[in-house]
């Protein structure tokens, strides 16, 4: 009975691959023959695997030719036109290929699993893992997939990939020169003096995703679970992103190029109201807020009029006729109707992109050499802006011996980044709240002050360029067999450079006189003024790491694997900055400046860390694993006695599907690992690389008075500091599991954990105000993490035709465990048992619809009133008083919660908060990544979303 299942279970899982490959055959190849007896040139076979049970849906191709076909539910194949002596090539996913020649005789084609998926190795920390010895919780993307997404950057290219990676969305309002953020399982800190980010390692070394060629990346692993990542230990907290860049392989010398021309739009922003309807929404507005109309009716028709009747003045001047009238009302109320996202933010930027890379190498020594242009062009349409990213990548292997190998691999990148001056954050904001009916130009053709059109064009540039490079160089010793002895020495030397320039604007009045008005007062809070600022910034850091490995099995089936090592880093940069106002001659440079307002900066900074590490590895013939993890790490930014910290992990993992007992089902599930892991991690990324030690504000020059005609030098008293401030910690525990059906052709992974942070950094608890000093950060916060993870793939093949689907579902949730906020009083941000993002405000019943309808909502709260007060009535004049007054038909009805008749927020706690409640929250819930692939002979096509 059982083999009958198994038998079934095979045939049944084959229907959906060999329906499809029927569809494939029916255009691309001759229909198999269908007769009791074949012709004299067709082949016929039967696919078995290696358990004797035939193969539906394998692949049967004649070498050579386009002749082909799949074979059908009983595993037989025919496939007509074949001449004697042919090579037929048959293949199924999870299967070693198989070469047969067919002399016009019946094959019998026996397929054997392919081992490159339990093979399949995985980069960890200081190593590699085959993926089924995995107990760590890590997920794996490999080169061709970063390279299959026509995307700016690695960041970009890791949204939707992994489950539990958030890539979050850049800063700046999306300009050129904003970098992407991300986080594994959630937010590590609320942020108060501390922070937690992903560590990311490029080839050992610790680098920017964003920096890096996509084209150069041959996988990358992420290290979610504190097992995972523990052996990094200090740097570790928020996870690990290990990044392998490409190597040279041996063979012949081979170069290759690509490029990339896109373009690209914005693909959702908020619709802007055309002028008329604006402004009736407007009148309306006031109207509710007890004034009258502000904008004439004639108006109105005047903004609609003027769309297609170029003599009406869309720009009024004011009653002395000496300049315009923006922001009137009345008969001076312009009647433009411009859409301000569009005018400055409808360009369709083009971006181009060139990779050139050289490979090669024999049994002495192997090289790979890349280099990379990424050119993009913003979005603004008045005032350039565009980036530029330059990468070059030198890698070279050298085997001096057959046990010592040497590596070199140097990484150059310069990123550049050009854009008007008056392009800020608050930019954006501003042309959101603009206007529609001030026009963009006057009538005589110049540009409105608002409009930012001579700002941006004509009002200086700001631009940035960063240097970097990496140099590293290894040596790995292999004295005696299982032994190796590795060496790495990581140095990067890094420059930034900022210049920012304003030239004085302004716009032409009515008579034509020229009025010099910087827009919303820039720079420095002065509608008149030019001013040029540059910002310098070097440095350099330092990582050696030394580690050795040693492997051995005794009887076969215990397999052990010791590994021990040490790791420093040092940091260090200095920066200078300087500014002057008065540009001479439109030349933006500080010798061409005659202002009196020259200021001076400069800082420099240090940090270190050093650690020991070591790993154990063990498994009983690759059924039960057991790994254990231990680092213990010292930083400079704590005091002696709290300056070092322990990283312990362990974690446990059970093949089933290697037991003995298993081995009747490995022909459906032939991959089923269940996992466990716990370990504790610290962090040492305070915010200030000086936090127990105090500092004094010192500012030469810059009083805000004047003595002897100068401005004095002052200082002020430095903050009190917590010389007891020492590590974040947090512990973890994951528990997963791992499958792989119908020869890996269904695979999977599923993971539920909790993380618990503790000794947080943040405010320490409240001291009298007689102190006259902020209190001190101290480690006294606590929070709790909880999610869980899902991903599944599904991977098949039919003859030319291959396909994938992979899909990634998560959750998470992180809950504020302690705070020094006993009362949980809601005008503090955190409080015991919040959710972190959480939304509060009031909920509502809808909007009214007659003043009617606000009034039987008013009277039902009255009642409620009574009820909760003993018949007591109401001494409010509206139940919505906390709200605001004159409640009337298109407002908002406010839904009593509490039942007590009048809308308000208790006592302003988490626990009394009357009607004041939670209504949403920021942090994404449910995320999910979905992968599409597909080839066929040469071409192929990938979907995500």
């Amino acid at each position: 009975m059982y083999h009958y299942l198994r038998t079934m279970s095979r045939k049944l899982t084959g229907l959906p691959a060999l329906l499809l490959a029927l569809c494939v055959l029916m255009l691309t190849a001759p229909a198999a023959s269908a007769s009791a007896v074949p012709a004299p040139d067709t082949a016929t076979g039967t696919v078995l695997d290696q358990t004797g049970e035939p193969l539906p849906g394998a692949s049967v191709m004649v070498v050579g030719t386009t002749l082909g076909g799949s074979t059908d539910i009983d595993g037989n194949f025919s496939i007509a036109g074949v001449k004697q002596g042919a090579t037929i090539r048959v293949s199924f996913v999870g299967c070693k290929p198989a070469d047969v020649k067919w002399e016009g005789q019946h094959l019998n084609v026996t397929l054997q699993d392919d081992g490159q998926t339990l093979d399949e190795v995985v980069v960890v920390g200081f190593g590699q893992q085959k993926k089924v010895n995995l107990t760590g919780a890590v997920s794996t993307v490999t080169g061709k997939e970063i390279a299959a997404r026509p995307v700016n950057s690695v960041a970009d290219a890791l949204q939707g990939m992994a489950a539990g990676l958030d890539v979050l969305g850049a800063g700046a309002g999306g300009q050129l020169n904003a970098t992407r953020n991300m986080n594994i399982r959630g937010a590590g800190t609320i942020g108060s003096g501390s922070s937690v980010t992903p560590l990311v390692l490029i080839d050992g070394m610790e680098g920017d995703l964003n920096d890096l060629n996509p084209d150069d990346v041959e996988t990358i692993s992420i290290l979610k679970d504190a097992a995972a990542s523990s052996i990094y230990g200090s740097r570790a907290a928020g996870g690990v992103i290990l990044v392998k860049t490409k190597s040279g392989k041996e063979g012949k010398i081979t170069v290759n190029y690509s490029d990339s021309f896109r373009w690209s739009r914005i693909n959702d922003y908020p619709d802007m109201a055309p002028s008329w309807t604006w402004a009736n929404v407007f009148n309306q507005a006031s109207i509710a807020a007890g004034g009258g109309e502000l904008i004439p009716a004639y108006k109105i028709d005047q903004m609609k009029q003027a769309v297609t009747d170029p003599t009406i003045p869309q720009l009024m001047t004011n009653a002395n006729g000496t300049d315009w009238s923006f922001w009137n009302f009345g008969d001076l109320t312009s009647v433009g109707n411009t859409n301000w996202i569009d005018e400055h933010f409808g360009k369709t930027p083009f971006s181009q992109e060139h990779n050139i890379s050289v490979t090669g190498g024999n049994e002495k020594y192997d090289f790979y050499f890349s280099g990379n242009l990424l050119s993009r062009e913003g979005i603004l349409v008045h005032g350039d802006d565009n980036s530029q990213r330059y990468t070059v990548n030198a890698k070279i292997n050298v085997h001096l011996t057959p046990w010592l190998t040497f590596g070199y691999s140097n990484r150059w990148v310069r990123r550049q980044y050009d854009a008007p001056s008056a392009l800020t954050a608050s930019t954006w904001q501003n042309v959101m709240r603009y206007w529609p009916n001030i026009p963009t130009h006057d009538p005589n053709g110049n540009p409105t002050l608002f409009s930012y059109i001579d700002a941006f064009e004509n009002g200086g540039r700001y631009t940035t360029y960063k240097d970097q490079t990496d140099q590293q160089f290894s040596f790995r010793i292999n004295p005696i067999e299982g032994l190796n002895i590795n060496g790495e020495f990581n140095y990067r030397n890094w420059s930034n450079h900022d210049k920012r320039y304003y030239l004085q604007t302004g716009y032409y009045g009515p008579q034509g006189n020229y009025i010099e008005n910087n827009p919303n007062d820039w720079p420095a809070g002065s509608p008149i003024g030019s001013r040029v600022y540059n910002y310098s910034q070097k440095g350099n850091y330092f990582n050696p790491n030394i580690y050795a490995d040693y492997s051995h099995t005794f009887n076969k089936v215990h397999n052990f694997k010791i590994m021990a090592g040490f790791q420093s880093e040092w940091n260090h940069y200095e920066d200078f900055d300087a500014q002057n106002t008065g540009i001479m001659s439109g030349l933006p440079f500080l010798d061409t400046t005659s202002g009196d307002n020259k200021t001076l900066g400069g800082y420099s900074a240090t940090w270190a860390t050093a650690g020991w590490f070591g790993r154990l590895n063990y498994d009983l013939d690759g059924r039960y694993l057991v790994e254990g993890n231990i680092r213990y790490d010292g930083s400079s930014r704590f005091r002696a006695g709290k300056r070092w910290s322990w990283s312990p992990s362990f974690s446990l993992g059970w093949n089933i599907a290697r037991e003995a007992f298993w081995e009747n089902l490995t022909t459906v599930c032939n991959t089923l690992k269940l996992r466990y892991s716990w370990g504790k991690l610290g962090n040492q990324n305070t915010n200030s690389w000086y936090p127990t030690y105090p500092s004094m504000g010192y500012y030469p020059d810059s009083s805000g008075w004047l003595v002897g005609g100068k401005k004095p030098t002052y200082a002020t008293a430095p903050g009190l500091i917590s010389t007891s401030l020492t590590w974040e910690k947090n512990r973890t525990w994951d528990i997963g599991i791992d499958w792989g059906l119908f020869n890996n052709r269904l695979t999977g992974t599923a993971d539920y954990y909790n993380r618990r942070t503790i000794d947080m950094v943040g405010p320490g608890e409240k001291l009298p105000g007689v102190l006259g000093a902020s209190v001190p950060n101290v480690n006294n916060l606590s929070m709790t993490s909880k999610g869980w993870e899902l991903t599944i793939s599904w991977r098949d093949r039919i003859g030319d035709f291959s396909y994938g689907i992979t899909a990634n579902l998560y959750d998470h949730t992180t809950t504020i465990d302690e705070y020094p906020n006993e009362n949980k009083a809601l005008s503090t941000a955190y409080w015991p048992g919040k959710k972190l993002g959480e939304i509060w405000g009031f909920r509502t019943e809808g909007l009214a619809k007659t003043d009617e309808e606000m009034q039987q909502h008013f009277a039902k709260m009255e009642e409620a009133y009574k009820l909760a007060h003993d018949g007591q009535a109401p001494t409010y004049n509206n139940p919505q008083y906390i709200l605001g007054t004159g409640w009337q038909a298109g407002d908002v009805m406010y839904k009593d919660i509490d039942g007590d008749g009048v809308i308000s927020q208790g006592e302003f706690t988490a626990d009394n908060s009357g009607d004041y409640v939670v209504i949403g929250n920021t942090t994404p819930r449910y995320c999910f990544g979905l992968n599409l692939d597909a080839q066929w002979k040469g071409f192929d096509v990938k979907v995500f979303f």
